[in-house]
């Protein structure tokens, strides 16, 4: 029929930039998503739970005194790592999710700790936590049989663990504070 314009290559290029648009997006959730979902897909399973003002109040109480460098395992955002920065401790996390990573870093720029906090995208079974006088974990119940084997062999005899929410199932604690949730447990391995 006469006066029927052909949009055929007009429909077909609005589609190719809808399916394009829509593949673009659907890639950008992924990566978003993805190392949010990965820990819990893992052998034992390491969720991002932040943690509170009292855990944290409660982790410096049990740093007081102490000296070393600080190593902060599964750092999440990077709170504890800031916190004990900001009291003079030379204070490294390690995070399996970039995302967290790259907003750790961000949070220690923020508040002018970046030079004393540090944060590495890595596996804590694939660290040596040998150097460190003190360890932050906020582990769960399934890894802590196996990682207070690892810390057992690497840490030196003056360095202090510190346990969040869940205690170590062999070590007896030197030190504990907090109730609930934001009960800290902390281990002298001279002691242990």
């Amino acid at each position: 029929p006469q006066g029927t314009e052909d949009t055929s290559p007009r429909r077909s290029a609005w589609g190719l930039l809808a399916a394009g648009g829509l593949g673009a997006s659907l890639l950008a959730l992924h990566a978003v998503v993805m190392p949010f979902v990965m820990p819990a897909l893992r052998r034992v399973c390491l969720p991002f739970v932040p943690a509170t003002s009292a855990q944290i109040e409660n982790v410096l109480e049990m740093l007081r005194g102490r000296r070393g460098p600080l190593v902060d395992i599964g750092s999440g955002d990077g709170r504890i790592v800031i916190a004990a920065a900001k009291r003079g401790f030379k204070a490294v996390g390690y995070e399996l999710n970039p995302w967290l990573v790259w907003y750790s870093r961000y949070r220690a720029w923020r508040n002018g700790v970046h030079q004393n906090a540090k944060f590495y995208i890595s596996d804590l079974w694939k660290v040596s936590f040998s150097h460190y006088a003190n360890v932050v974990i906020f582990g769960v119940p399934q890894m802590m049989p196996e990682l207070e084997k690892k810390l057992e062999e690497e840490l030196q005899h003056n360095a202090r663990v510190i346990a969040c929410r869940f205690p170590f199932p062999c070590w007896i604690p030197d030190h504990t504070t907090g109730e609930g949730i934001d009960t800290v447990w902390a281990y002298d391995l001279k002691t242990s």
